[in-house]
């Protein structure tokens, strides 16, 4: 019995490791892909990158706000929607807040449609507010995504 409690053990410490490492090399690709609210404000100042809302859309129904210039695209649908756009552009994507698990989602789906400049708002839509930078209603309608 001492043996196989120490195997498990084992097992669970892998295990355990295995996911905060996973966890880990999330969070520092965020950090090297991220921008903050303050670049991003003169950017689009600037004219010089293009941004896209990529919210869940029950986050979007929750607040209906945009960032002034951004595009909305829905997670689902960013492969047919991005077809024609420039794969070299610099972009920016934001979602909601601070676990960027959508933006992180988007960002892999742009690296597959080879995007090759595409960056995170650091904190999403929530830093950019808290920054007391603008938003603007969201009136174009949208769908909710239901499972059919």
């Amino acid at each position: 019995m001492g043996v196989m409690s120490i195997v498990v053990a084992g097992l669970l410490v892998l295990i355990f490791g295995w996911i905060r490492m996973r966890h880990l090399r999330a969070k520092r690709e965020v950090e090297t892909k991220s921008i903050e609210p303050d670049a991003l404000y003169v950017l689009l100042n600037a004219k010089q990158v293009q941004l896209y809302d990529v919210r869940q859309p029950l986050d979007f129904l929750a607040y209906p706000e945009i960032i002034p210039g951004a595009i909305r695209i829905a997670p689902k649908d960013i492969a047919e929607q991005t077809i024609s756009f420039s794969r070299d552009q610099n972009s920016v994507i934001y979602c909601t807040g601070s676990d960027h698990d959508t933006s992180r989602m988007i960002l892999g789906k742009a690296r597959a449609l080879k995007f090759t400049r595409v960056t995170l708002l650091k904190g999403g839509l929530e830093a950019w507010k808290a920054k007391g930078y603008p938003v603007e209603a969201y009136t174009e309608s949208f769908q909710l995504d239901t499972v059919g």
